[in-house]
């Protein structure tokens, strides 16, 4: 939070009497100066708070400090502070994030975890052919075109899958493989959400509309469905052979076999795949690969991996990279949804499924209120561009002064003017490349005025919501009024404070004498004495002290105000005390007291400073709430009150 927030268990006690108005519903439990406070307020607040005490109060017993609470908002309120730019911005921010997880359709969110799950639960083997963006708008548009017309093609039975991957395809496993097929699909790890929800959303055999994945435009035919069987964790010894000759390949099987022999014999896999495997990621783990699932590794390390049981070894075989003997320490199965949901919402925020419930809940927003761009506001901005033959400084300068509507929804407009201000300052263009930029303009600024709108009302529409922000509304207030009247004042009011002091001396007593003064430090003990020869001469004012020594000596002396008795400072010990002498310990190794003396108990505000602030702010406290309780005007609903239990 920006602002330190004050909670209820905070405001202390008070009261006063009678009546207001009564709903069924959500009856009123009181009114300061005027304004309602509904029973719900009260019982969300009780509930929140009641379960951060050590000993549970009774309803009853909380309604004191809660009237408190709301007289001293009331306070503030009175005050003005509701109304200073800075509380201002404060809140409306508050407000704002407050409402952000209230500004997502729940239907929407709620079915891409569900399909999310299921995405876990199942692998796809699909094939695909893919096309590439182009930077030139026109070309890369014609990429999209062509790559629907294979689908349409494919489709009515008139080209082959693989013969239009080997032709169009720019997947470069196309030219080694020779077909489109690329294998599994498991969730979103490796590939792009809407590559991935192609693939699960698309029926096996299937081909899916063309997609967009980011990297490019793609049709995804799903071959396969293969239930997910978990993950395995293990452990491997690599011999690599990648790239070596048949004789030296010959030398890692013999290296591979004798390692197997020596596992067999009781040997720490551990141990020897530090030493032996040629794996520098897992050797210097022992081996370990952590855990994976299917598709995640190359086709013979998989076989083998799944294949064994927990706890047992391989023989040495290959792959591609050389040869492995494998461990299998543990395997787990698909976690269940509850289980799985905090992995899956990383993943959803950290794809385009993070923005969807989002989108969702704002399209429904500009349907309810009626959000659209006016034809006729959008004509007139076009018009003011084709009589200008393009869109340059002059064309914005007339469409600056327009107030047309351009964008139109219940209760807010988007004008020209504003549509103009969100496109900014172009290049001079023609009517029909600008009409886009304004479209786009208008768009984005009534999405913005739709989701203001929405907040603006969310009160109204969201008892939780609605208790939330007055929380935060009436906790921002509270610190702002009791810094004033309480903390901020007992730490400025100086001649207040040791005025209190005095009349209450004899409540603050030390159970040893302490020094009162300054310590003298110096890097030597040669300008130590010079500096006790030049303070005997010079009396500087204590407030001076500090800035003088430093005009005279720079940086080899300095001075410190202290206040500590025997046994709290050792420095204090040695010069003042007569304890011994500590070891030197940085730069400032020589030292002497001034202008101090040692006294039985404190002389004033300053040697008590904590206790006697502590003691003055309750002070203010109390005289505060006395006034309070003559300020303003409070009714009860006493029907309402005996209610409370």
């Amino acid at each position: 939070m920006k602002k330190r927030f004050l909670s209820l268990a905070m405001a202390a006690v008070a009261l006063a009497p009678v009546y207001a108005k009564n709903n069924d519903a959500d009856p009123v439990l009181f009114s300061v100066d005027g304004k309602d406070v509904p029973l719900s307020e009260f019982e969300y607040l009780y509930n929140k708070n009641n379960q951060q005490q050590a000993e549970p109060q009774t309803r009853r017993q909380y309604f004191d400090m809660f009237l408190l609470y709301k007289l001293k908002v009331a306070d503030a309120v009175s005050a003005g502070m509701d109304t200073t730019a800075s509380f201002r911005n404060e809140y409306d921010q508050y407000r704002r994030d407050l409402a952000m997880p209230y500004m997502l359709d729940k239907e929407t969110e709620k079915q891409l975890l569900e399909l999310s799950y299921e995405m876990m639960k199942q692998h796809v083997d699909v094939s695909h052919i893919m096309l590439p963006h182009d930077s030139n708008p026109a070309k890369d548009l014609e990429n999209k075109v062509r790559l629907d017309s294979i689908r349409t093609e494919v489709l009515a039975g008139r080209a082959d899958f693989d013969e239009m991957a080997r032709q169009f395809s720019v997947d470069n496993q196309v030219k080694h493989s020779g077909n489109a097929h690329m294998g599994l699909v498991r969730g979103t790890a490796n590939y792009p959400y809407p590559f991935v929800e192609a693939a699960y959303t698309t029926a096996v055999g299937d081909i899916s509309p063309v997609i967009d994945s980011g990297f490019g435009y793609h049709i995804v035919r799903p071959e396969k469905r293969v239930d997910n069987d978990g993950e395995v964790k293990a452990r491997h010894i690599l011999k690599l052979t990648r790239g070596l000759d048949e004789e030296k390949a010959a030398e890692k099987k013999l290296e591979i076999d004798r390692i197997y022999k020596e596992l067999q014999g009781g040997a720490s896999f551990d141990s020897i795949a530090r030493v032996e495997s040629e794996d520098p990621g897992s050797a210097r783990k022992g081996g370990d690969l952590g855990y994976f699932g299917r598709g995640m590794m190359v086709p013979e390390f998989e076989k083998v991996a799944f294949e064994l049981t927990d706890g047992s070894f391989s023989e040495p075989f290959a792959s591609a990279f050389g040869y492995h003997i494998v461990l299998r320490d543990d395997h787990r199965g698909v976690p269940s949804f509850e289980e799985a949901l905090p992995q899956i919402k990383n993943e959803m925020n950290a794809d385009e499924r993070g923005t969807r419930p989002r989108q969702a809940m704002l399209e429904k927003l500009r349907k309810q209120y009626n959000a659209h761009i006016s034809d006729e506001g959008l004509e007139a901005m076009m018009k003011v561009v084709r009589d200008n033959d393009g869109y340059d400084s002059v064309a914005i300068v007339r469409l600056q002064g327009m107030d047309t509507p351009v964008g139109v929804m219940d209760g807010a407009v988007v004008t020209a003017a504003q549509v103009v201000a969100g496109v900014g300052k172009i290049a001079r263009v023609a009517p029909k490349t600008i009409e886009p930029f304004f479209k786009e303009s208008a768009n984005r600024l009534i999405d913005s005025k739709v989701i203001n709108l929405a907040i603006d009302r969310l009160p109204e529409e969201n008892p939780d919501y609605r208790n939330l922000v007055n929380e935060y509304h009436d906790g921002i207030l509270l610190f702002e009024i009791s810094n004033r009247n309480v903390w901020d004042r007992s730490t400025k009011d100086k001649e207040g404070l040791e005025k209190y002091f005095k009349a209450h001396k004899d409540k603050y007593h030390w159970n040893a004498p302490k020094y009162k003064g300054y310590i003298v430090f110096a890097t030597s003990d040669s300008i130590m004495n010079e500096a006790k020869s030049y303070l005997a001469g010079n009396k500087p004012a204590a407030d001076e002290l500090s800035k003088d020594l430093r005009r005279k000596f720079g940086k080899e002396v300095k001075a410190e105000k202290v206040l500590a008795a025997k046994g709290e400072n050792a420095i204090v010990d040695a010069a003042v005390f007569g304890g011994a002498k500590p070891e030197k310990s940085g730069r400032w190794t020589s030292y002497f007291p001034y202008d101090g003396n040692v006294i039985d108990q404190p002389q004033e505000a300053s040697d008590v400073r904590g206790a006697v602030t502590a003691d003055y702010q309750n002070e203010l406290e109390k005289a505060w709430i006395k006034t309070l309780k003559s300020k303003h005007k409070v009714k009860i609903n006493k029907k309402v009150l005996e209610t409370l239990k």
